[in-house]
């Protein structure tokens, strides 16, 4: 639909499931693209930033947070019903988040020890990745986003094309910054060579080892790394706490996490 003589801008949406809103606010933080976007696009909906509301139908939806609580199954199926394409952003939203480890645990204990009075209380037994529910058009990856990796989605939006978003381990982004490796040189236990890039290998940056955060790389081959890791010494806890953390629930995460958990503590 044109307006004197220009293309209706895409409505935009950005929802909130279970989350720490961190993502939303990277979108926020764009400061010097923020006018260039809102000029491009229809941002109609974002309860972190504005009290307007507009329903749908939108363009695109951004979910950010976990499916948690028993309302977030009706409110995600009807954003999907409204949105022409959702993406789903941060780990929370792709991979379940850090709360997704009460999947291996007992929720109704834990509500309990959490709360006075748990039965006021009205939340799922699991903590999952929007896709378990809805069919996800695209996701960005991270804890939080990586604002580059967003403003490629955007801009592909716009042109109709592929967004160019590298599906590769965080130890060559280490490699093109010259980052002296943490596992070979100094005996760190990473997650780097399972996990996907994005963050521009900020951990390893400070002498740090890869905390997972962008989740598994595709093919990554998660069981080997954690007996290389066991190999090296470490006890299986410490293993478990490695592939335990952001996107733990994310396969092949999720995979050794089980396996791990039957020798865990």
């Amino acid at each position: 639909m044109a307006t004197s003589g220009r293309t209706a801008r895409p409505r935009v949406a950005v929802a909130k499931f279970a989350s720490c809103d961190g993502c939303q606010l990277t979108i926020l933080d764009l400061e010097d693209q923020l006018l260039e976007i809102v000029s491009r696009f229809d941002i109609v909906e974002f309860p972190e930033a504005t009290s307007r509301r507009s329903p749908g139908p939108y363009d695109i939806v951004f979910v950010e947070g976990s499916i948690s609580a028993p309302e977030h199954l009706d409110a995600i199926k009807e954003l999907r019903k409204q949105a022409r394409v959702l993406v789903t952003i941060g780990a929370c939203a792709t991979a379940g988040g850090i709360q997704a480890l009460r999947n291996w645990a007992d929720h109704d204990a834990y509500r309990a020890a959490v709360y006075t009075h748990p039965e006021w209380i009205e939340s799922l037994a699991t903590a999952t990745p929007a896709s378990e529910h809805v069919k996800v058009d695209a996701e960005l990856r991270g804890c939080p986003i990586d604002p580059g990796q967003l403003l490629e989605l955007l801009t592909a939006v716009l042109v109709g094309r592929r967004p160019q978003i590298r599906d590769e381990a965080v130890c060559r982004e280490c490699k093109r910054k010259g980052i002296v490796c943490l596992v070979v040189a100094g005996g760190q236990a990473c997650m780097g060579p399972v996990t996907t890039s994005g963050c521009n290998a900020l951990c390893p940056t400070y002498d740090r080892g890869c905390f997972g955060c962008f989740g598994p790389r595709a093919g990554a081959n998660a069981r080997s790394w954690s007996n290389g890791l066991l190999k090296s010494g470490r006890p299986p806890e410490e293993v478990w706490r490695l592939f335990a953390g952001f996107t733990g629930y994310a396969e092949p995460f999720r995979t050794v996490i089980t396996e791990l958990g039957k020798t865990k503590g």
